[in-house]
């Protein structure tokens, strides 16, 4: 004979159910604290600032256009250069960048290196310092009259001081060393926490097989830090599309228009020129744009089926 389940006593089924309900209550109660915020703060603007992208006007005087301004933006000369000019950093800048950061990660991962702790914090510092105060610095640097002429003229590498700053491709190099010298660090610490979690008995197995330090870097370190790179590579593509301090402080997009970046342009619409938020937003929507679509190339070239 099967003995009948015992039904629990109502009043501990009631202090459980009581119980449930305070917990979930409390852990609502932090959420839609969290929540409200994110709304507040992060999705009102952008559907504010998608539905001022559909008007135009001075100032706060805006009519509806409707999607005049994305028209406007493929027939707009100082657009399509800012767009040129952001995307010359992106490609040449974001990759060095990631090499370098790569390659210093696996030098500080060495077990036998002395004072790694010094160079850890002398290459991530940069990071850490004022995006202004360093962009200063970098103005002075290579001023016509700064340290690098200095330094290069003495070396007798060049007879005249270089015009790092008026120049159109010198402007552009500039800031792409100041770029890289203030984020490698930046990504070396992702790579250098990721190696760290590797088992070192894999590269011992792949050393007793025979295996090059060529062989085991592009074999074992790279496939295996994937994700990461993946990672870093995305977030250093939003950072370059969005660039702004640098440019602003060092080149102030000059000369002409040889180094603006397409956020500066937004500046400038929105605070510079006659103010013209609305065709300013439509530009803002034009960086979201490009950083979805470099996204998906990253990670189709990656290889991820779910993008």
């Amino acid at each position: 004979m099967i003995p009948a389940k015992a039904t629990p006593p109502m009043n501990t089924v009631k202090s459980t159910r009581s119980h449930r309900v305070k917990n979930t209550a409390i852990g609502w109660s932090f959420v839609t604290v969290a929540a409200l915020m994110i709304c507040l703060f992060n999705f009102y603007p952008m559907v504010q600032s998608l539905i001022m992208s559909l008007q135009s006007g001075n100032g706060t005087n805006l009519t509806f256009v409707g999607l005049d301004n994305y028209a406007r933006l493929l027939k707009d000369p100082v657009f399509l250069t800012t767009v040129k000019n952001t995307v010359i950093y992106l490609i040449i800048q974001v990759p060095i960048m990631i090499i370098l950061a790569l390659f210093i990660s696996v030098l500080l991962n060495d077990k036998s290196l002395k004072f790694k702790g010094f160079f850890r914090t002398a290459i991530f510092l940069p990071c850490v310092t004022s995006l202004v105060a360093y962009s200063v610095i970098f103005k002075y640097l290579f001023g016509q009259d700064g340290i690098i002429n200095i330094m290069l003229m003495k070396l007798s590498l060049i007879s005249e001081p270089m015009q790092w700053l008026t120049d159109p491709f010198l402007a552009k190099i500039t800031i792409i060393i100041a770029i890289t010298w203030r984020w490698t660090g930046y990504n070396m610490i992702f790579y250098l926490s990721a190696l760290q979690n590797i088992d070192h008995s894999i590269y011992e197995a792949a050393k007793m097989d025979g295996a090059s330090p060529m062989q085991i870097f592009f074999k074992i370190t790279i496939p295996m830090l994937k994700p990461i790179i993946l990672f870093t590579s995305i977030t250093s593509t939003i950072g370059t599309l969005q660039l702004f301090d640098e440019v602003m402080n060092i080149t102030a997009g000059g000369p002409g228009n040889a180094t603006m970046t397409i956020s500066q342009y937004i500046y400038n619409l929105s605070f510079k020129y006659t103010p013209d938020f609305g065709y300013a937003s439509t530009v803002s929507y034009a960086i979201v744009i490009l950083i979805v679509i470099f996204s998906i190339i990253q990670f189709r070239v990656a290889g991820d089926k779910n993008a």
